[in-house]
Order: structure tokens, then sequence, then C-alpha cells
């Protein structure tokens, strides 16, 4: 490139947030989960809301493991006439780690791609004597994989990389009996007079789900993209106004459903759904794998001020690829993370999280929830610091539940111990394995060790659990069970000794409640989680709302 042309070319370059970022610091980029981040609100089609890993509970699916990664938060769903489409400029993948050290050992790259019919021109009609483009995604009542009245045909591949998500060895999912690894995605449920009731619209999403074959497994697997119905029930305006809640209302089990007044189960989502044999996920002898989901964009993009006419003409981008969405356990970076390094932690890689580790050890949130919910000196905060229960639970999995056999690195991912079979969704606990093990008071008693902290299922509250990790429950059941929490180690930074009992609670935690179970068990947002509609095969989340007639 000529030094003469450079001043030119520099007012043409657009350097994105995140390319600046990856410029000035290797560790600093941007952000996910339901807009937790500064950056991510700026680009909501790849900022990853929810991230599950479950053994599948659909009859007949035994075996199997259930990824699903959502994206672009809250959407309403009469949002049209674009919808939400996926961004075929950024890269969605889904990440695990079978042996315990932090790094992805298999990863699978979902891209998009969107493309007008009519060999690129549109449908058009016939308007006078002039073929005209019409202004909408459709162009009549859709029915059908890729139905002659759609605008747009919105279509993605998969790969599955083995190692190194950049420079590991590459393959291409494919669909059973066949090469081709071209997949349909349905178009959003534009509304009943495009794709029928909800009925009629399920019928249609369910043509999309593809049976696959992925390189180097021996059993297929099956694939969904699509738009769902939200299904994280929070009680989101007052959990963000201080949770704006008395205590009376937070620490009576019975009222856990009867404050719910903000809820967001009328919005929808785009799910990235994978239902995996176990025997392709794990390695060796150990059941227990890592999982988390990331987005990615590309560093650069040059803007054209007059743009072809097409798809996303205004924008080439390019360059290497930067990290800007991370998601592994749920809440961790909008409740745990300071709000100074969220950016930070979404660009980061699980094996450098120890960077972040004293958020963990020694939390800012129970203090204060103490002073919003009790209003005292004392509150909920345990007295256990650093918190070797929270270390456990977030960032190395549990002894003798979901703990890698050969752990080397503390980190944020989602461990599911593929062992531990699936438990049929209305036998489930809506606290997961936590509550499951309140409630029995030992592991082998508990009746649901399939949920969270152990993966995560649909139905599993993991606001309330993750409450009541934050205020101590997990110290309550450390009495009869071993959870590790007297000795764990946490690499490069030694030994943590400090013992989480009940002992350690303080008063307030302490006091039963009316189950007989103390406050720390017994804290909850106000929105049962076990609630929201779901349904009980793949890809389990709803049938999305429609644009014309949205649940509420």
């Amino acid at each position: 490139m000529s030094h003469a042309r450079r001043p030119a070319l520099r007012r043409l370059f657009v350097c994105t947030l995140a390319a600046c970022a990856g410029i000035t610091s290797l560790d600093t980029a941007i952000a996910s989960s339901h807009r937790e981040a500064p950056f991510i609100t700026t680009s909501p089609k790849v900022d990853g809301t929810d991230f599950y890993m479950f053994m599948s509970y659909e009859a007949g699916r035994s075996g199997y493991v259930t990824l699903i990664a959502n994206y672009q938060p809250l959407q309403d769903a009469y949002g049209g006439p674009n919808y939400f489409k996926m961004d075929p400029n950024a890269l969605y993948e889904i990440h695990v780690d079978n042996n315990g050290d932090a790094v992805e050992d298999l990863t699978f790259q979902f891209r998009f791609n969107n493309t007008l019919a009519n060999n690129g021109k549109g449908v058009e009609l016939q308007i006078g004597s002039a073929h005209v483009a019409i202004p909408l995604t459709q162009a009549g009542a859709v029915s059908t994989v890729a139905d002659s009245q759609l605008n747009v045909a919105e279509t993605y591949s998969v790969k599955v990389v083995r190692g190194d998500r950049r420079k590991g060895t590459v393959g291409l999912l494919t669909k059973v009996g066949s090469s081709t690894s071209t997949l349909d995605k349905p178009v959003d449920y534009i509304g009943d007079k495009t794709l029928g009731n909800s009925t009629a619209y399920e019928s249609y999403a369910q043509q999309h789900i593809h049976t696959v074959t992925i390189p180097g497994c021996r059993m297929p697997a099956k694939v969904f993209v699509g738009q769902r119905q939200e299904g994280f029930a929070v009680n989101l305006g007052p959990i963000f106004d201080l949770v704006n809640a008395t205590p009376a209302q937070i620490l009576n089990p019975d009222l856990k459903n009867a404050f719910a007044v903000t809820s967001i189960q009328d919005k929808n989502v785009t799910t990235l759904a994978l239902e995996v044999h176990k025997s392709c996920l794990t390695a060796g002898s150990d059941p227990v794998i890592g999982g988390w989901t990331t987005a990615s964009m590309r560093q650069a993009r040059l803007l054209d001020g007059t743009p072809a006419s097409g798809l996303q003409t205004s924008d080439k981008a390019g360059g290497a690829w930067v990290q800007v969405s991370r998601l592994g356990n749920p809440l961790v970076n909008e409740v745990v993370i300071g709000l100074r390094d969220k950016d930070k932690f979404n660009a980061s890689k699980p094996r450098d999280d120890l960077q972040f580790a004293t958020y963990v050890t020694n939390p800012t949130l129970p203090a204060l929830l103490g002073l919003v919910l009790v209003n005292d000196t004392e509150g909920l905060a345990p007295t256990n610091l650093p918190r070797t229960d929270l270390v456990s639970a977030f960032l190395t999995g549990i002894t003798g539940l979901n703990r890698p056999a050969n752990l080397t690195a503390a980190a944020d991912e989602l461990r599911l111990n593929t062992a531990v079979a699936p438990v049929a969704e209305g036998s489930q606990n809506r606290l997961g394995a936590a509550g499951a093990i309140l409630a029995a008071g030992s592991v082998a008693g508990a009746t649901d060790l399939a949920g969270f902290p152990n993966g995560r299922r649909p139905k599993d509250d993991v606001v309330d659990i993750a409450l009541v990790a934050m205020v101590g429950g997990l110290c309550a059941i450390n009495e009869s069970i071993d959870l590790g929490l007297s000795s764990v180690v946490v690499p490069k930074v030694g030994t943590l000794t400090s013992i989480c009992t009940t002992a350690s609670l303080t008063a307030t935690a302490k006091a039963a409640g009316p189950n007989g179970l103390p406050n720390a068990a017994n804290v909850h947002d106000g929105v049962d989680q076990a609630q929201a509609p779901f349904l009980t095969r793949f890809p389990y989340l709803n049938t999305p709302n429609s644009g014309s007639t949205p649940k509420q």
C-alpha cells in the first residue's frame, strides 16, 4: 500500500470498539448476557443471553446431551419488517472442555447466511408495467422449509473444531445420509396470518430440526436454530432496582411467585441448539465436561456511504476474530463481576479466569443484598472469607458431583456430569442439584442431581439458586456432605481453607424460615422458574410469541 493513499483510507476505515480494544489490550473487549456489559448493548445480534447444558430428558434420548445457546435478548415479537435474523458477519460458538484444563477441546461454530430470493433481487410484484421488490420478509402465508413465499432465505452451517478454536482440526456437520452442509432456519414468528396459530408455527419450526453427522462421532446428532419464547424467569425490574422487595417477600418461600410483575416471558430469543451423544463430548473415563458459549466479530469494518442493492451491503468486515460475548455459568457477569471489568471478562478465556478470582472469593452482592433486604449491619453475608463455597459452585465443580477428575484450572464453565441420569421434567427440583441436596440432607438421598450447578436445565431456577449460594445456602449442607469446600485448590493461588458451615452464617441467615430451612436457603426473586412453559422434547424451549398475538 502506498503512503500517499493512507490518509484517504483512514477516513473510510471504521475501527469497531472490539477492534480498538483488541489493539490496546489483549484482555479487553466486549460482553454478553441480557445487556449487562457496556459494549454489547450496541450489538444485540451477538449478545449471548443464556447457556444451557443438560442430559436430555426427552423419552428415547438416553445418553444424549443438549447444549443450548440463546442470543439477541428481549425481542419484541412484532419487530418487523426485518425481525431478528442472525448476523452473517459474526461467529457464534459453543465450546466444550473435557479434561479440566479450562481450554476448549471441541468447538461447534455456527455461521449464518441471509439471501434474497429471485437470484438476489428479492420477490417482485408486477405493479402496472414495472416489477417492484416487496418491502417485507414474506410475500404470503409460509408453512414449509424454503417456502416460495419467503423473500429472504435464512441458512447456516456448523463446523466442529477439535483442539484450539482457531488452529484445530475442522470438520463440517452434514445432514445424515448426504453431503449437504447448508441447514435451513425457520423465519421468526411474524404473526398468525403469515404462519398460523402457535400449533401451526411449532409444526413449521419442527421441520427445521436437522439430524446431522458430526465428523469423528459415531452417533448422529440433532441441530436446531430458530426463534423461541424467552424462557428465563426473572423479576427483572425489581431485581435491578436494588432488589426492590421487602424481606418478608424475598425470604418467604410461600411467596416465591407472588410479586412477579415484570418477568419477561412476553419476549423472544434466538436459540442455537445441539443434541450430541455424550460419547462424542467426553474424553477417557471422566464423565464430566465443561461448556460455555461465545460470539466473535471481525476486528474491523469498512462502511460504504453508497451501498449496492442487497442485504447488509453497507459494511465490509475483515481482520481477525475478536470475542465480544461469553457465557458459562448464569449470572456471573451480571451479579459477580464488577462493572469496570464486565467487558474485560467477556473478552477473556476461561483459562485466564484467575484474574477475576477475588470477585468470587470476596463477592460484593451478599453485602448489597444484606443492606437492601435486611437493613442492618449484619445482613445475610456469610463470614467465611474467602468464599470457598462459591469457588466450588462456580469455578471448580463440586467434589463428588461435577468436579473434573483431573482438574488443573479453576474457571467459569458450566460443568456437567454426564454419568448422572436425567430426571423427567415433572420430577425436577426447581432448585436443581442444590435444592435436592438441601431437601434430602445428603447427596445419597437426593432425588435430583441432574440440575444446576450440575449443568443447567430450562426449569432450573438459577436466579434463586445463585441468590441462595451467594448468601451462604451451600454452607448449610456442608455439614452433612463433603463438598470439598475446606480444601479447594485454586492453581497459582494455593489452597483456600475457610470453612463454610452453618456456623459461618449470620444470625439472620441461620434463622429458620416457614419450611424449617434457614433463611440462607430460602432467598428468592419472586418468580418461580418452574412456572415458565417449556417443551418436553428437543429443542425444549417453547414456541415463540406471535408478532400479532403475543403471550402475556
